[in-house]
């Protein structure tokens, strides 16, 4: 009897502290996401004046519940607003899948975004959640996210270019769901000229890129959602595996900031993988 009654209660700690795990692992998710910095030097172009300007970077929304909601979002806009940055940046994946709370479709997904606010305006690109397909019908089909950011005073890049200031951003297709035509936006980006600034989703995209100054800002791999201390994250849903893990990476010439986002997927839960925004101060070189 006494050996059942000591099994019992090991047991009833076992599931106690079981239980609070999973409930901090839930609180870490719906946190409100840490601001990580880094300072970036670039080669302005001639007729850019010498003068540092800030980019905030946003990614991996995945709204729906019961870990992110519309309300979250807005208290998320503002903070990126108070950051006050000159431009900012939306990595993809704005739909959510189904985690047993409140689910939203495309147009919703992406509703909170009109509240940002920065002098150069927002640019984004789409992300595999955001991919039309048999499979994911609540994802609009290409001209109708376009339209569906423009509403909303935001410009969609899908493998094309656009000048932001000294900076010349480049905004690709999703790598993993689509074909990305990377030589024909490299080649948009010659022509509109400026610091080259390629906004991916994800960071498979970093070593086909040529070497050379150019900052790539990308999302995808939410920093594991699950990492151990002392390992990092589990896993990574690229190819190379949990190489572009988190965080900033240099090869060569070039950089890449991986962001680990602000939403869920599959599980409302993160440990040791904080949810997060970056603010990147882009200097001339």
């Amino acid at each position: 009897m006494r050996l059942w009654h000591t099994l019992l209660r090991t047991a009833l700690v076992l599931l106690l502290l079981a239980g609070g795990m999973g409930l901090w692992m839930f609180l870490n998710a719906r946190a409100m996401p840490v601001v990580r910095r880094a300072e970036i030097a670039l080669p302005f172009p001639a007729d850019a004046p010498r003068k540092a300007m800030t980019v905030a970077l946003l990614t991996d929304t995945h709204l729906s519940g019961p870990d992110n909601s519309p309300e979250r979002m807005a208290r998320i806009v503002a903070q990126i607003n108070g950051l006050k940055p000159d431009l900012i940046l939306l990595g993809g994946d704005y739909l959510g899948d189904r985690k047993g709370g409140a689910i939203y479709d495309a147009r919703a997904s992406i509703a909170p975004f009109a509240g940002l606010r920065a002098p150069m305006g927002v640019v984004a690109v789409l992300g595999n959640h955001d991919s039309f397909s048999s499979l994911n019908r609540r994802a609009l089909r290409k001209e109708a996210w376009r339209d569906a950011f423009t509403h909303i005073g935001i410009t969609l890049l899908q493998d094309g270019a656009v000048r932001r200031g000294p900076l010349a951003i480049g905004g690709l297709r999703d790598i993993y769901t689509r074909h990305i035509d990377l030589p024909g936006t490299l080649a948009a980006m010659r022509r509109v000229g400026g610091a080259p600034v390629i906004l991916s989703h994800g960071p498979d995209v970093f070593p086909r890129l040529p070497n050379g100054p150019s900052l790539t800002l990308v999302g995808h791999t939410h920093c594991g959602q699950v990492a151990l201390p002392f390992v990092g994250a589990v896993y990574v849903p690229s190819k190379f595996g949990v190489r572009y893990a988190c965080g900033l990476y240099r090869d060569g010439s070039k950089t890449m900031i991986v962001a680990g986002g602000v939403g869920t997927s599959g599980l409302p839960i993160r440990l040791f993988a904080p949810p997060d925004i970056w603010m990147i101060t882009i200097r001339p070189r």
